[in-house]
């Protein structure tokens, strides 16, 4: 089961570490999300921007770093790197929104839910945008 576990980690690293760097991502979304909506009462869709926000930073950090081994710290690099990263999240972070305005206003779910629901979705999208876009080159 060891050499088998470890075959595995050395053959899927990238996705593996996605994976468990995409939950660390998830807790810091519902984290500063929750936070927002329990403790301070903002409305759902600005605490859903907030949480995003905090979300996007702490991904391109971690994704750079420890999923896609980008090494490359020039300015030039950062720049492009940071604005593909962030549009790429923006995508993916309008249709949460949306997920969440239409299946909480329109047609009555409960936000805690769907935000769930809508985060196991975003998480497929931006390891293709990841992978395939911002970092393809460091790869």
């Amino acid at each position: 089961m060891k050499k088998m576990w470890g075959y595995l980690m050395r053959q899927y690293r990238e996705v593996v570490s996605y994976i468990f760097w995409g939950v660390a991502t998830i807790l810091v979304n519902y984290a500063v999300y929750f936070a927002c909506r329990k403790l301070l009462l903002i409305h759902y869709i600005v605490s859903n921007v907030a949480a995003w926000i905090a979300a996007v930073v702490f991904a391109y950090v971690v994704n750079k770093v420890f999923v896609f081994g980008a090494r490359d710290w020039s300015r030039k690099r950062l720049f492009k790197e940071i604005w593909q990263f962030a549009a790429a999240r923006m995508i993916s972070g309008v249709a949460e929104t949306g997920m969440l305005w239409v299946l909480v206003d329109v047609m009555g779910y409960r936000d805690s839910v769907i935000k769930i629901i809508a985060g196991v979705l975003v998480i497929a999208v931006n390891y293709v945008f990841s992978k395939w876009v911002v970092f393809r080159h460091q790869i």
